[in-house]
């Protein structure tokens, strides 16, 4: 067993990691910046080392810095939560050759699946469906992409290979549009990702946002823990996740289970991992996976009771999965929504001093938040302060008891955007399930 992880993050994730550490006597150190001296978990954790400035650049994301500190605090793992250095594959290589255990896949298995044009080869070899598309980057010439653009039909998406968090993609609606679509997304994900390569796929109109988590350790064992549906979003940002998604059927479940295990086998995957489908007219298109754990993941906890962040624990300590494929039931339906600090009609970031704070309770009712009373929500991270989630026998018990969690949850002196959650769960078409991924936007009014 690791006898000391370092929390390469900050927020609800680096107590939620602090939590499960504890359960397992595995002490830990928490790395913070000088904006962040008073989380919870840096009060918490064993040890505590401030690793820099406020912004993330010379802080969360300081390479150096993080290492040094698990040097000399003698850690002997890593974990870098979610955002931030999770999916860089040349941190994950630097804490490995530095002595250290990264607790997350193998680099390779990082720049893999980082890479989509990658990614998306490697699922047609392991048998995943994929979105119709290119088959590798986008030619140069025009008259090539025009002829592409051809071949896979309109609509379509123009996406960066290196893109993510819904930056780098463009929907092209008819050839007129395209060569400069191609041209502004090279632009755009050169600057952001360093890289401008692109690629060109169909442009699915009405599909939901469904991805499957997989727990698989380093002796080829691999499992699925069903799927969650993260269509309720704005701006590609997923907003509520609940699991398991409505409408999908035990059969269905059983085969992309199988496909996306069997992937996880033949790529070498280690630790937790998702894998994100668009889904449409019942079938599945394979988008992207991502190699950490995900912010949602309290849903797939709640209703398989399979606890995610110790199972990467054990699996970064060389144990074998002691859960079977066929020990995964799922039980009732859960739901989470994701408490931001901004305003609930403009979404402009609202930090600030926390002047009252009182968190909700219950049967089934779990909130993982590292804010407090009295404390400061800095201006310089994501918006998200908090998870909140809730678990009931069915769909229809979860949406009532997710809409008491959040009458009953106060935050005051900022402004958070529990009223728009609100809003969401006394929606008719959210009630009724089965919603796409352009309907939030469309109920907000941001789209026609």
């Amino acid at each position: 067993m690791l006898k000391k992880v370092l929390i390469a993050n900050r927020g609800e994730i680096a107590l939620r990691i602090l939590r499960a550490c504890r359960e397992l006597g595995i002490k830990t150190v928490a790395v913070h910046s000088t904006a962040d001296r008073d989380l919870k978990h840096v009060r918490l954790a064993d040890e505590s080392v401030c690793i820099g400035p406020p912004r993330s650049i010379d802080s969360y994301l300081n390479i150096p810095a993080i290492i040094s500190a698990a040097e000399v605090t003698g850690a002997d793992a890593i974990h870098p939560g979610y955002g931030f250095l999770s999916e860089n594959a040349d941190f994950a290589e630097r804490v490995e050759s530095s002595g250290f255990v990264f607790i997350g896949p193998r680099a390779e298995t990082i720049r893999l699946m980082g890479d989509k044009i990658c990614a998306k080869e490697a699922m047609i070899t392991a048998g995943v469906p994929c979105v119709p598309g290119s088959e590798g980057g986008t030619p140069d010439a025009p008259e090539d992409i025009l002829q592409m653009g051809s071949r896979i039909g309109y609509p379509l998406i123009v996406k960066a290979t290196g893109g993510g968090g819904g930056r780098g993609m463009r929907v092209v609606r008819s050839p007129d549009e395209l060569v400069g679509a191609v041209a502004m997304t090279r632009a755009e994900a050169k600057t952001a990702f360093g890289n401008d390569v692109v690629f060109m796929e169909k442009f699915l109109e009405h599909p939901r946002h469904i991805e499957l988590q997989v727990l698989a350790d380093s002796y080829g064992n691999a499992i699925h823990l069903c799927e969650r549906d993260c269509s309720m979003q704005r701006r590609n940002q997923k907003v509520v996740e609940e699991a398991p998604a409505p409408g999908i059927t035990e059969e269905q479940r059983a085969r992309i289970g199988a496909q996306v295990t069997e992937a996880c086998r033949r790529i070498g995957y280690r630790g937790a991992g998702t894998f994100e489908f668009l889904y449409e007219d019942g079938e599945f298109y394979f988008i992207e996976m991502n190699t950490r754990l995900q912010v949602e993941h309290p849903v797939t906890e709640l209703i398989t009771g399979v606890d995610l962040v110790k199972q990467q624990l054990l699996i970064a300590s060389g144990e074998k999965l002691t859960i079977r494929q066929q020990d995964i039931k799922p039980h009732g339906h859960a739901i989470e929504c994701r408490i931001n600090a901004e305003d609930p009609n403009t979404f402009a970031p609202s930090p600030g001093k926390i002047t009252r704070y009182h968190a909700p309770g219950g049967l089934g009712v779990r909130v993982d938040s590292h804010i407090y009373a009295d404390y400061s929500v800095p201006p310089y991270y994501d918006s998200m302060i908090g998870k909140l989630i809730v678990h009931g026998e069915n769909r229809m018990t979860a949406i009532s008891r997710m809409h008491g969690a959040l009458s009953e949850m106060v935050v005051e002196g900022i402004k958070t955007n529990i009223p728009l959650q609100t809003r969401i769960m006394q929606d008719a078409a959210f009630q009724a399930g089965g919603a796409d991924i352009h309907y939030l936007e469309k109920m907000l009014g941001m789209k026609k």
